[in-house]
């Protein structure tokens, strides 16, 4: 079953077609590996990579046999003939199925990887697009202190690229195969023979194995895609609270003929964010499936198959789609200045708090009492209409420490945005995106 939400190039790396291609890749390249042995005939292998699968035959072949890779086997032997008798040779499902299965998720990795590359050149676009955009930032969903739009993008984008090196240590992870036969101790086929196959496929062979390659290394592949829909929400979710209406600092692309509500006409909803936020939970919830699919009985069981089936692929294309949506969301939201500058100032200058009271302290009072003085001001701001500055101006403790002209200076905005240039050169953001 392919998701609503996949996407042609992940579809067909999870296609029943490519796990078949797959398959005969890897039965194709024992065989070769067996011919330079000397086990099989030379001429039998130039048959051998000709060799094709029969789909229908296939579904046939399952409704007797019930046994995926005896079906698919019995599909394949027709192309051959004689040559039939050396497919499989020494094998057992596992070493064909896990090490296929490897190549599938290297390459769902591969797509990933260019879908995060892709973001984050739209959020280094927007950091820098937004680095002097002033607005408040937000502690407890409370008015905090002044930040920049572009530093809240920019963190994003620091997030982003610990996620592009987590797929890039998983490619090598998870890039390992098994030829080692019924229980993992080469009976049937040798060492040699797993190495040559494993080179040839780009991959390296499992240290040990028993009958398959061993799950925790497919739990940490589910637990890295859902840790980067978990950075996806978290985006998503900032997307979301500054687009409410008493806010709308933000707002999320909304096309033209697009509706928001079938009862409201005026609805403009952040339902792409929320799409990737629910994306998110799916992929958590994949997490939990693969981390019970590491304890199998004894040499193995076959109650991680049917798991694996569902959540291998679905992962994959649950996260390609929240990338790519992710990133129509960055590339085309709208940004309101005026609306953050309007924000800015609703506390009527309860953002400098913490400026005056360094002040205080710096002109030799004590912590406890500096703090007392610039809370009971802020606190007759917050509950009434006077403005902070007004406020301090008139109390006397205030007055005897710091001149009037001082007090103005201490209400400087850009007092707070003097590093930004720096935190944009620490990341690499000089001017131009990064990649």
């Amino acid at each position: 079953m392919i998701p609503r939400y996949s996407r042609p190039e992940m579809s067909r790396v999870w296609s029943e077609e490519t796990k078949f291609d797959k398959w005969l890749q890897v039965e194709i390249a024992v065989c070769e590996a067996w011919a330079e042995e000397g086990v099989i005939p030379k001429e039998a292998v130039e048959k051998i990579r000709n060799a094709r699968y029969d789909t229908e035959l296939f579904q046939e072949e399952m409704k007797e046999t019930r046994h995926d890779m005896t079906a698919f086997l019995r599909s394949v032997y027709p192309s051959l003939g004689e040559e039939s008798r050396y497919l499989h040779l020494g094998l057992t499902t596992s070493d064909v199925w896990d090490t296929a299965l490897s190549l599938q998720m290297m390459e769902g990795l591969d797509l990933l990887a260019k879908d995060v590359n892709e973001l984050l050149r739209a959020l280094e676009s927007r950091a820098l697009e937004h680095k002097d955009t002033v607005m408040i930032g937000r502690t407890h969903g409370v008015h905090a202190e002044p930040i920049t739009f572009g530093l809240k993008v920019a963190l994003w984008v620091d997030e982003m690229r610990r996620n592009s090196q987590r797929l890039n240590d998983l490619r090598e992870t998870v890039a390992v195969g098994k030829i080692s036969g019924a229980v993992g101790t080469y009976a049937l086929v040798s060492p040699r023979i797993e190495e040559r196959v494993c080179e040839g496929l780009g991959l390296k062979p499992a240290r040990i194995s028993n009958q398959i390659i061993q799950r925790d290394i497919h739990a940490q592949y589910v637990m890295v895609l859902a840790l980067i829909a978990a950075s996806l929400e978290k985006f998503a979710t900032e997307i979301r609270g500054l687009q409410r209406t008493e806010i709308l600092e933000l707002e999320e692309p909304f096309g033209e003929g697009q509706t928001g509500s079938s009862a409201m006409p005026h609805k403009r909803n952040p339902v792409m964010c929320e799409r990737v936020c629910g994306l998110a939970r799916l992929l958590r919830g994949y997490v939990v499936a693969a981390l019970e699919d590491v304890a199998l009985w004894n040499e193995r069981d076959i109650s991680h198959s049917s798991v694996e089936r569902v959540i291998l692929p679905d992962a994959c294309l649950a996260l390609d789609y929240s990338l790519d949506l992710f990133t129509d969301i960055v590339e085309g939201m709208t940004v309101y200045p005026r609306n953050m500058q309007r924000n800015l100032e609703l506390t009527r200058g309860l953002i400098f708090s913490q400026r005056v009271l360094t002040s205080l302290i710096e002109k030799g009072l004590g912590r406890n009492e500096a703090y007392d003085i610039v809370q009971r001001n802020a606190l007759k701001a917050w509950d009434g209409e006077t403005d902070f500055r007004s406020l301090l101006r008139e109390d006397p403790e205030v007055a005897e420490h710091i001149p009037p002209e001082e007090l103005e200076s201490l209400f400087d905005i850009h007092f707070y945005l003097r590093h930004v240039d720096d935190i944009f050169h620490r990341l690499g953001l000089d001017g131009k995106a990064a990649r």
